[in-house]
């Protein structure tokens, strides 16, 4: 049943997949987060030690509360539930693996957004007992939203605890049903559904001999396996400009840089480039990398660029190809996730933060809103956005932005808001 699909999978070199655990509360996220710790060998003897003996173990006898690998913080454990995002890190020999462990109470979605703004994929657990009759619980839908609006290339589907209901084929082919109807409302294309038990252990890191009515693989091979494609390198190049490096001032050959980090596509010397927001345009003439020269820089590289002619070239800035340029605007569309408890207020005006450029913004309008449970968006007749809310909004700023639709590359789409007043983070924003 549900065979995973071919195109799914990659056999090419793997490297390094950044995950994220969601779900709603008591799904068991922290449990199979320290299951595949402990089945894969991630977990020393003396962590082991510690919460076999630890006052909030969840777990009868000599039984280990896999949840305490990730829970760290002392209300979490006291609590029993998730609050703040807990990275963790573990390799096989396919593959190195950065997870982060998302809250699932709703009063903490702004923490499984910033878990998730980075994530190859996500794995969304439902829980198999509380969702046996084929309805989905609405952080389930709000969580893959989200994942659907950050562009997350995989989601898998963990319909964990189903040792709760003897693997009972017939309830996971509901809630697999379920799930492919949501995806189908949240268009969705590439999503995998398994049945597992964190606790057991069933296919988490070995095939359980409990599914013979699954023939997928189980949760650990499958994660080895995911193609992760890097679209920041194969974008547009876009190089927010972070500090202008100047030496020997005073001279007429003093040396003017500019640095930074290659935010996505590829820079080499002799690059036509155009300044973004100014228009004005240049060549390369070196990029270089600590103290040497270098061929090139990709995404992820920190270099200093070297122009073949002196322009005005501010932090802020992005350097872009003069063929591929990003959109120039002060006024744009964007789709907002509100995290702060202060509600958003249209008359006043926020600090906006895209790439390196610091700058006044201000909310028009909202245009309309993300029903969770209707998976639709519905008109927003308060003009208004909650925690947690997700809108689509028009934004006015004080200066021009070089702006890419999210989509297309992240790096120039995403950008937060930020209280003036307080300096919280007000929202996370992606532009449409």
């Amino acid at each position: 049943m549900n065979a995973v699909n071919d195109s799914f999978l990659s056999g090419a070199d793997n490297g390094v997949l950044r995950l994220i655990t969601a779900g709603s509360v008591d799904d068991g996220k922290s449990t199979l987060i320290g299951r595949l710790l402990y089945d894969s060998k991630g977990v020393f003897a003396d962590q082991l030690d510690a919460i076999s003996r630890a006052k909030y173990k969840r777990v009868a006898g000599d039984g280990i509360d896999f949840a305490l690998l990730t829970d760290g913080l002392e209300a979490e454990r006291e609590q029993g539930i998730t609050i703040d995002v807990a990275y963790r890190y573990f390799s096989t020999p396919l593959r190195k693996f950065i997870v982060a462990d998302a809250p699932g109470h709703e009063q903490y979605t702004r923490n499984m957004v910033t878990g998730a703004s980075t994530a190859d994929a996500a794995i969304i657990l439902i829980d198999a007992t509380r969702a046996a009759d084929g309805k989905l619980l609405p952080q389930t839908k709000r969580h893959s939203t989200i994942a659907r609006l950050l562009g997350i290339r995989h989601i898998i589907v963990a319909v964990n605890k189903m040792d709760l209901l003897d693997w009972d084929s017939a309830v996971f082919a509901r809630i697999s049903d379920a799930y492919a109807e949501l995806a189908r409302r949240l268009d969705i294309s590439r999503f995998h559904v398994l049945p597992l038990s964190a606790l057991e252990g069933d296919n988490v890191v070995h095939a359980s001999p409990r599914t013979p009515w699954y023939d997928g693989p189980p949760l650990l091979s499958l994660l080895e396996q995911l193609g992760v494609e890097d679209s920041a390198a194969a974008g547009p190049l876009r190089f927010p400009v972070q500090w202008v490096a100047r030496h020997g001032g005073d001279g007429p050959d003093d040396f003017r840089g500019y640095a930074g980090r290659v935010a996505s596509g590829t820079l080499r010397p002799g690059d036509e480039i155009v300044v973004q927001p100014s228009g004005v345009t240049a060549r390369v003439q070196e990029v270089l990398a600590f103290d040497r020269s270098v061929a090139a820089a990709v995404a992820g590289d920190s270099v200093t660029v070297v122009l073949d002619r002196d322009v005005d070239v501010s932090r802020g800035d992005v350097l872009s190809h003069a063929d591929a340029p990003a959109r120039v605007a002060r006024a744009f569309e964007a789709e907002l996730c509100w995290l702060d408890g202060q509600a958003l207020n249209p008359a006043r005006r926020y600090l906006l933060k895209h790439g390196t450029r610091l700058t006044s913004a201000k909310v028009r309008e909202v245009l309309s809103q993300r029903d969770i449970h209707e998976l639709q968006e519905v008109a927003n007749a308060t003009g208004m956005l909650t925690m947690n809310d997700i809108g689509r909004v028009t934004l006015v700023t004080r200066e021009a932005l070089a702006l890419d639709s999210y989509a297309d590359a992240p790096a120039t789409g995403a950008f937060i808001l930020i209280d003036e007043a307080t300096h919280q983070t007000a929202a996370a924003g992606m532009v449409r």
